[in-house]
Protein backbone atom coordinates (compact mmCIF):
# COMPACT_ATOMS: atom_id res chain seq x y z
CA UNK A 1 0.00 0.00 0.00
CA UNK A 2 1.52 3.18 -0.96
CA UNK A 3 1.83 6.09 1.45
CA UNK A 4 0.53 9.30 0.65
CA UNK A 5 2.89 12.30 0.64
CA UNK A 6 2.39 14.77 3.69
CA UNK A 7 3.38 18.20 4.74
CA UNK A 8 5.33 18.69 8.31
CA UNK A 9 1.43 19.59 9.98
CA UNK A 10 0.51 15.56 8.01
CA UNK A 11 -1.87 16.87 5.55
CA UNK A 12 -1.74 15.13 2.55
CA UNK A 13 -0.31 16.66 -0.38
CA UNK A 14 -1.61 15.49 -4.09
CA UNK A 15 1.17 14.09 -6.17
CA UNK A 16 2.47 16.34 -8.86
CA UNK A 17 0.93 15.05 -12.27
CA UNK A 18 3.54 14.68 -15.01
CA UNK A 19 3.95 17.48 -17.55
CA UNK A 20 3.05 17.32 -20.77
CA UNK A 21 3.88 19.49 -23.68
CA UNK A 22 1.03 22.08 -23.72
CA UNK A 23 -0.83 21.57 -27.46
CA UNK A 24 -0.31 25.47 -28.63
CA UNK A 25 3.52 25.17 -27.92
CA UNK A 26 3.92 22.09 -30.44
CA UNK A 27 1.75 23.99 -33.27
CA UNK A 28 4.19 27.05 -33.00
CA UNK A 29 7.60 24.26 -33.37
CA UNK A 30 5.41 22.79 -36.71
CA UNK A 31 3.71 26.01 -38.35
CA UNK A 32 6.49 27.13 -40.40
CA UNK A 33 7.13 23.24 -41.65
CA UNK A 34 3.59 23.00 -41.95
CA UNK A 35 2.56 26.37 -43.73
CA UNK A 36 6.12 26.02 -45.90
CA UNK A 37 4.45 22.30 -46.90
CA UNK A 38 1.29 23.96 -48.44
CA UNK A 39 2.65 25.62 -51.75
CA UNK A 40 4.42 22.18 -52.72
CA UNK A 41 2.13 19.69 -52.08
CA UNK A 42 -0.78 21.15 -53.66
CA UNK A 43 1.46 21.88 -56.95
CA UNK A 44 2.78 18.23 -56.61
CA UNK A 45 -1.02 17.25 -56.50
CA UNK A 46 -2.02 19.45 -59.34
CA UNK A 47 1.25 18.26 -61.76
CA UNK A 48 -0.12 14.61 -60.17
CA UNK A 49 -3.53 15.18 -62.38
CA UNK A 50 -2.40 17.11 -65.00
CA UNK A 51 -0.27 14.14 -66.36
CA UNK A 52 -2.55 11.02 -65.18
CA UNK A 53 -5.60 12.93 -66.84
CA UNK A 54 -3.25 13.92 -69.63
CA UNK A 55 -3.77 17.40 -69.90
CA UNK A 56 -0.28 17.19 -71.61
CA UNK A 57 1.69 14.47 -72.34
CA UNK A 58 5.38 15.34 -72.49
CA UNK A 59 5.47 15.90 -68.84
CA UNK A 60 6.52 12.78 -67.26
CA UNK A 61 4.19 11.81 -63.70
CA UNK A 62 6.00 12.58 -60.54
CA UNK A 63 6.68 9.00 -59.82
CA UNK A 64 8.28 9.00 -63.10
CA UNK A 65 10.80 12.01 -62.26
CA UNK A 66 11.23 10.25 -58.76
CA UNK A 67 12.33 7.19 -60.17
CA UNK A 68 14.77 8.65 -62.45
CA UNK A 69 15.92 11.40 -59.38
CA UNK A 70 17.28 7.54 -57.62
CA UNK A 71 18.53 6.55 -60.80
CA UNK A 72 20.37 10.04 -61.30
CA UNK A 73 21.80 9.86 -57.87
CA UNK A 74 22.69 6.30 -57.18
CA UNK A 75 21.88 4.38 -61.00
CA UNK A 76 20.45 0.96 -60.96
CA UNK A 77 17.91 1.57 -62.67
CA UNK A 78 18.25 2.83 -65.97
CA UNK A 79 22.38 2.40 -66.19
CA UNK A 80 22.04 5.14 -69.37
CA UNK A 81 25.22 8.13 -69.06
CA UNK A 82 23.33 10.03 -66.47
CA UNK A 83 22.96 7.20 -63.63
CA UNK A 84 24.96 7.46 -60.71
CA UNK A 85 26.14 11.13 -61.69
CA UNK A 86 24.19 13.84 -59.80
CA UNK A 87 27.14 14.31 -57.01
CA UNK A 88 29.83 14.60 -59.86
CA UNK A 89 27.41 17.37 -61.85
CA UNK A 90 26.67 19.16 -58.90
CA UNK A 91 30.41 19.15 -57.37
CA UNK A 92 30.83 20.95 -60.88
CA UNK A 93 28.22 23.71 -60.32
CA UNK A 94 28.89 24.21 -56.50
CA UNK A 95 32.52 25.31 -57.54
CA UNK A 96 31.32 27.97 -60.55
CA UNK A 97 28.74 29.18 -58.45
CA UNK A 98 30.35 29.52 -55.28
CA UNK A 99 33.60 30.32 -57.12
CA UNK A 100 31.88 32.99 -59.43
CA UNK A 101 29.96 34.55 -55.93
CA UNK A 102 32.84 35.09 -54.06
CA UNK A 103 34.64 36.72 -56.98
CA UNK A 104 31.84 38.64 -57.01
CA UNK A 105 31.58 39.61 -53.59
CA UNK A 106 35.36 40.38 -53.82
CA UNK A 107 34.99 43.13 -56.36
CA UNK A 108 31.72 44.41 -55.59
CA UNK A 109 31.80 45.13 -51.47
CA UNK A 110 34.83 47.59 -51.80
CA UNK A 111 33.57 49.06 -55.19
CA UNK A 112 29.71 49.67 -53.66
CA UNK A 113 31.63 50.97 -50.67
CA UNK A 114 33.61 52.89 -52.33
CA UNK A 115 30.82 54.33 -54.30
CA UNK A 116 28.85 54.79 -51.63
CA UNK A 117 30.89 56.53 -49.07
CA UNK A 118 32.62 58.65 -51.79
CA UNK A 119 31.03 61.26 -53.55
CA UNK A 120 33.55 61.66 -56.49
CA UNK A 121 33.53 57.81 -56.78
CA UNK A 122 30.15 57.88 -56.77
CA UNK A 123 29.91 60.42 -59.83
CA UNK A 124 32.63 58.67 -61.57
CA UNK A 125 31.20 54.74 -61.36
CA UNK A 126 28.05 55.27 -60.63
CA UNK A 127 26.20 56.18 -64.63
CA UNK A 128 28.75 53.72 -65.92
CA UNK A 129 27.32 50.31 -63.65
CA UNK A 130 23.50 51.90 -64.22
CA UNK A 131 24.29 51.77 -67.92
CA UNK A 132 25.68 48.17 -68.04
CA UNK A 133 23.19 46.38 -64.85
CA UNK A 134 20.17 46.09 -66.84
CA UNK A 135 21.83 43.98 -69.70
CA UNK A 136 21.41 40.06 -69.32
CA UNK A 137 23.23 37.87 -68.35
CA UNK A 138 22.53 36.14 -71.43
CA UNK A 139 23.78 39.01 -73.80
CA UNK A 140 27.13 38.21 -72.34
CA UNK A 141 27.39 34.67 -73.01
CA UNK A 142 28.95 34.94 -76.87
CA UNK A 143 31.30 37.40 -75.72
CA UNK A 144 32.37 35.57 -72.82
CA UNK A 145 32.96 32.23 -75.01
CA UNK A 146 35.01 34.97 -77.47
CA UNK A 147 36.90 36.58 -74.36
CA UNK A 148 36.87 33.36 -71.98
CA UNK A 149 36.72 30.17 -74.72
CA UNK A 150 34.49 27.11 -74.57
CA UNK A 151 34.27 25.92 -71.12
CA UNK A 152 34.34 26.32 -67.29
CA UNK A 153 36.02 29.73 -67.51
CA UNK A 154 33.27 30.92 -69.54
CA UNK A 155 30.75 29.92 -67.11
CA UNK A 156 32.60 31.02 -63.90
CA UNK A 157 32.97 34.69 -65.80
CA UNK A 158 29.15 34.67 -66.35
CA UNK A 159 28.25 33.34 -63.03
CA UNK A 160 30.18 36.36 -61.29
CA UNK A 161 28.65 39.01 -63.27
CA UNK A 162 25.46 37.45 -62.50
CA UNK A 163 26.21 37.65 -58.82
CA UNK A 164 28.00 41.35 -58.99
CA UNK A 165 25.03 43.60 -59.52
CA UNK A 166 22.96 42.41 -56.57
CA UNK A 167 25.75 42.34 -53.72
CA UNK A 168 27.16 45.82 -55.55
CA UNK A 169 23.95 47.35 -55.03
CA UNK A 170 22.56 46.91 -52.00
CA UNK A 171 26.42 47.39 -50.55
CA UNK A 172 25.55 51.13 -51.94
CA UNK A 173 22.06 51.56 -50.26
CA UNK A 174 23.94 50.08 -47.25
CA UNK A 175 26.73 52.60 -47.00
CA UNK A 176 24.51 55.92 -48.06
CA UNK A 177 21.96 55.27 -45.66
CA UNK A 178 23.65 55.59 -42.74
CA UNK A 179 22.38 57.73 -40.28
CA UNK A 180 24.63 61.01 -40.22
CA UNK A 181 23.37 61.33 -36.28
CA UNK A 182 25.52 57.85 -36.09
CA UNK A 183 28.88 60.05 -37.06
CA UNK A 184 27.96 62.97 -34.66
CA UNK A 185 28.08 60.46 -32.20
CA UNK A 186 30.81 58.59 -33.02
CA UNK A 187 32.75 62.19 -33.24
CA UNK A 188 31.52 63.29 -29.44
CA UNK A 189 33.37 59.57 -28.37
CA UNK A 190 36.45 60.54 -30.11
CA UNK A 191 35.89 58.36 -32.65
CA UNK A 192 37.12 60.23 -36.09
CA UNK A 193 38.33 60.45 -39.29
CA UNK A 194 38.93 56.63 -41.34
CA UNK A 195 38.18 54.90 -37.73
CA UNK A 196 34.24 55.22 -38.56
CA UNK A 197 34.17 53.79 -41.40
CA UNK A 198 35.51 50.53 -39.80
CA UNK A 199 33.45 51.67 -36.19
CA UNK A 200 30.36 53.73 -37.98
CA UNK A 201 30.01 52.68 -41.53
CA UNK A 202 30.71 48.89 -41.70
CA UNK A 203 28.42 48.26 -38.66
CA UNK A 204 25.62 50.07 -39.75
CA UNK A 205 25.23 48.98 -43.56
CA UNK A 206 25.75 45.45 -42.88
CA UNK A 207 22.68 44.37 -42.97
CA UNK A 208 22.07 45.83 -46.37
CA UNK A 209 25.60 43.80 -47.33
CA UNK A 210 24.73 40.58 -46.14
CA UNK A 211 20.95 41.12 -48.10
CA UNK A 212 23.28 41.78 -50.84
CA UNK A 213 25.28 38.51 -50.28
CA UNK A 214 21.85 36.37 -50.45
CA UNK A 215 20.88 37.90 -53.04
CA UNK A 216 23.83 37.34 -55.29
CA UNK A 217 24.36 33.66 -54.04
CA UNK A 218 21.00 33.16 -55.51
CA UNK A 219 20.88 34.75 -58.25
CA UNK A 220 24.44 32.73 -59.24
CA UNK A 221 22.32 29.67 -58.69
CA UNK A 222 19.66 31.17 -61.36
CA UNK A 223 22.37 31.94 -63.46
CA UNK A 224 24.16 28.96 -63.34
CA UNK A 225 22.01 27.06 -66.50
CA UNK A 226 23.18 29.90 -68.60
CA UNK A 227 26.65 29.92 -67.21
CA UNK A 228 27.18 25.94 -68.57
CA UNK A 229 25.66 26.90 -72.00
CA UNK A 230 28.76 27.25 -72.47
CA UNK A 231 30.14 23.70 -73.59
CA UNK A 232 31.01 22.25 -70.49
CA UNK A 233 31.01 18.40 -70.08
CA UNK A 234 30.08 18.59 -66.47
CA UNK A 235 27.36 20.59 -64.47
CA UNK A 236 23.85 20.88 -63.85
CA UNK A 237 22.93 23.39 -66.45
CA UNK A 238 24.72 21.41 -68.88
CA UNK A 239 22.87 17.68 -68.01
CA UNK A 240 19.50 20.47 -68.45
CA UNK A 241 20.88 21.32 -71.84
CA UNK A 242 22.08 18.02 -73.15
CA UNK A 243 18.54 16.78 -71.86
CA UNK A 244 16.61 19.23 -73.43
CA UNK A 245 18.16 18.14 -76.59
CA UNK A 246 17.20 14.75 -76.34
CA UNK A 247 13.88 15.36 -75.29
CA UNK A 248 14.33 14.17 -71.65
CA UNK A 249 11.58 15.97 -69.85
CA UNK A 250 12.27 13.93 -66.46
CA UNK A 251 16.14 15.01 -66.46
CA UNK A 252 15.39 18.51 -66.91
CA UNK A 253 12.80 18.27 -64.10
CA UNK A 254 15.57 16.28 -62.25
CA UNK A 255 18.31 18.74 -62.46
CA UNK A 256 15.86 21.95 -62.13
CA UNK A 257 14.84 19.71 -58.44
CA UNK A 258 18.55 19.87 -57.56
CA UNK A 259 19.05 23.41 -58.57
CA UNK A 260 16.56 24.37 -56.71
CA UNK A 261 17.15 22.60 -53.16
CA UNK A 262 20.92 23.83 -53.55
CA UNK A 263 19.87 27.13 -53.70
CA UNK A 264 17.94 26.80 -50.94
CA UNK A 265 20.53 25.31 -48.49
CA UNK A 266 22.87 27.60 -49.51
CA UNK A 267 20.76 30.59 -48.70
CA UNK A 268 20.19 29.17 -45.46
CA UNK A 269 23.45 28.63 -44.84
CA UNK A 270 23.86 32.95 -45.20
CA UNK A 271 21.00 33.21 -43.25
CA UNK A 272 22.25 31.41 -40.26
CA UNK A 273 25.62 33.25 -40.84
CA UNK A 274 23.95 36.60 -41.15
CA UNK A 275 21.82 35.99 -37.92
CA UNK A 276 24.51 35.20 -35.95
CA UNK A 277 27.01 38.01 -37.00
CA UNK A 278 24.35 40.50 -36.77
CA UNK A 279 22.47 39.76 -33.37
CA UNK A 280 22.61 43.08 -32.30
CA UNK A 281 21.22 44.50 -35.14
CA UNK A 282 17.31 45.23 -35.07
CA UNK A 283 17.34 45.72 -38.86
CA UNK A 284 18.70 42.32 -39.67
CA UNK A 285 15.78 39.56 -39.94
CA UNK A 286 16.47 36.61 -41.73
Amino acid sequence: MAIADTTRDGAPVAAAAPRKPAAGALWTRAKPLVLAMIVPLLLLAFWQVATTQQWTRLIPTPAEVAIYMIDFAKGGIYDDAYSATLTTHLLASMSRVYGGFLLAALFALPIGMLVGRVPTARMLLDPFLQVMRPIPVTAWLPLSMILFGLGAKSAFALVCLGAFYPILLNTIFGVRSVDPKLFEAASMLGCRGNAQFFKVVLPAAAPSIFTGLRLGLGLAWFVIVVGEMTGVPQGLGAVIMDARTLSRTDLVICGMIVIGLAGFLSDRVVVMVGNRLLRWSPNHHG
